[in-house]
């Protein structure tokens, strides 16, 4: 039994309970047992925490950005230190395997980066307009709030509060109540690391009342979410109803893989199987549908993938070494996918292989890899996003039918296609509606200095070290009217 943490609540610089003592139970996914109570953080500590962080903003903003800088590498400096616990930690509290555990270094790399990246932050000047000297300034917004997932949680806590920190702004962070232990650690190491009261605050909880809130809250000026596309729609319309505080959401993908025939198919079925295999499917860019081109290719691809998929996946205690196959995070993710696969058994497509949940046999929320092939573009199974180690393989004729199948979705988070063809490859790529295109290359491959997020129902706004910042700062326009010289 690892040892485990007794989470607090970060406000205004200590470590609290829930301001009424409420908390919820979480269990350890692979095994059902009991790891932890989690504050459930109050209306009156989201609102305490936005008031901190309102209060400790005149000051932080005012730093010298290498005086703020200083904390995110001390920050980064603990993230590294407690690598193995923060790894056991997200084992037990959602399932991932610690092999595959890379977060708090994902995380470190997030605050390095940052620290040095403020010198970005320029406004620019012009004497375009007779008699004056224009110019414009960025500027934080104030009190920015981040409701992160369950899926990665430190990757998203640091991308988020890292640059919303060095542009000058002060932060609170509400974790998803499907994995908070590791977050509410870094939450003591972000005590450790001496920022001051109010600067960076961590919230735990349901949706309701803090996600709902922070939302809401007329002195939260940004909030950058990444969850369901049902989440971000609510969040967008209490931001239209209040005081419209911006807001980045990036949401839920379906994404496309195109195998064309001149592709090496190798390389092809062996990307494309970890992207719907890593982290059991719980990545909103998984390729999860994948299309063919039509013929002996796509009949050897198939056979290929299945295979590959079935034997691959080593599950188990995600604890335990050479484990690269966890749990779904909790009852209710293992219910939703299992679900699903039961529909796509009905959905007219062949099953391949898997198709099996491993709960009474195990005690924990494990599913076999599962595959279907040639299900209708109808079925539910195709339309929605599954979030689980599910995926169906189809066949196509032509390019433009490729193009038509992969685009005909809501989403648009992240596409693939392979193929040896550039000429192809780059038409291709210009017509996929999706926020991210990878050549020859598929999900989670992406770049840090490119930005990130959807088209359509996948999201907007953009993410990453070249961008980030900007979805946390204002632009003000100056005019200084110069007086003609007196000869």
């Amino acid at each position: 039994m690892v040892a485990i943490i007794s989470p607090k609540l970060l406000i205004n610089g200590e470590l609290v309970d829930a301001s009424d003592k409420k908390t919820f139970a979480l269990y350890n996914p692979a095994t059902r047992e009991k790891v932890a109570d989690v504050p459930e953080a109050s209306a009156q500590d989201t609102n305490a925490a936005v008031a901190a962080a309102k209060a400790a903003f005149p000051a932080w903003s005012a730093l010298n950005p290498t005086v703020r800088a200083g904390y995110l590498k001390k920050l980064a400096v603990l993230l590294r230190t407690h690598t193995p616990e923060l790894a056991r930690l997200e084992a037990v509290s959602m399932g991932r395997p610690i092999d595959q555990f890379f977060d708090s270094y994902a995380a470190a790399s997030h605050y390095d980066h940052y620290a040095e990246a403020w010198p970005q932050i320029q406004g620019q000047a012009s004497l375009h307009t007779p008699g004056y000297v224009t110019m414009t300034l960025r500027q934080p917004v104030g009190v920015v709030a981040a409701i992160i997932p369950w899926n990665v949680p430190l990757l998203f806590f640091a991308s988020k509060s890292a640059p919303a920190l060095i542009s000058g702004n002060t932060v609170v962070v509400k974790t998803s109540e499907k994995a908070p232990l590791a977050a509410a650690r870094v939450a003591e190491l972000v005590q450790e690391a001496g920022f001051p009261p109010g600067v960076f605050n961590v919230l735990s909880g349901h949706g309701l009342p803090s996600g709902n809130l922070l939302a809401r809250h007329m002195d939260v000026r940004a909030l950058s979410f990444t969850g369901s596309g049902r989440t971000g729609r609510l969040i967008q319309e209490a931001a239209a109803q209040t005081n419209l505080k911006k807001v980045t959401l990036e949401l839920g993908g379906k994404s496309p893989a195109l195998i064309f025939a001149d592709a090496d198919m190798d390389k092809a079925v062996e990307e494309t199987v970890n992207s719907i295999q890593w982290n059991s499917g719980q990545v909103c860019m998984a390729n999860s549908r994948i299309y063919v081109e039509h013929g002996a290719a796509a009949d050897a691809f198939k056979a290929a993938f299945a295979r590959r998929f079935a034997t691959i996946v080593k599950p188990g205690d995600p604890l335990q070494t050479g484990i690269n196959h966890g749990p779904q995070a909790d009852e209710v993710q293992y219910k939703s996918v299992m679900a699903y696969i039961e529909e796509g058994k009905k959905g007219g497509g062949a099953l391949a292989t898997g198709g099996k949940g491993t709960l009474d046999t195990t005690g924990g929320y494990f599913v076999e890899p599962t595959v279907f092939i040639d299900t209708p573009e109808s079925a539910s199974i195709m339309r929605e996003e599954i979030f689980g180690p599910v995926v169906n393989i189809s066949t196509f004729a032509t390019e433009q039918e490729a193009i038509q199948v992969a685009n005909d979705t809501e989403f648009g988070l992240y596409a693939a296609v392979y193929t040896k063809d550039i000429s192809r490859a780059m038409r291709v790529a210009k017509a996929l509606e999706s926020g991210y295109v990878g050549v020859n290359c598929t999900s989670p491959s992406t770049g840090h200095d490119m930005p990130f997020g959807g088209y359509k129902g996948s999201g907007q706004g953009r993410e990453g070290w070249l961008h980030s910042m900007d979805n946390f700062l204002e632009t003000k326009s100056i005019m200084i009217k110069v007086d003609e010289a007196k000869l």
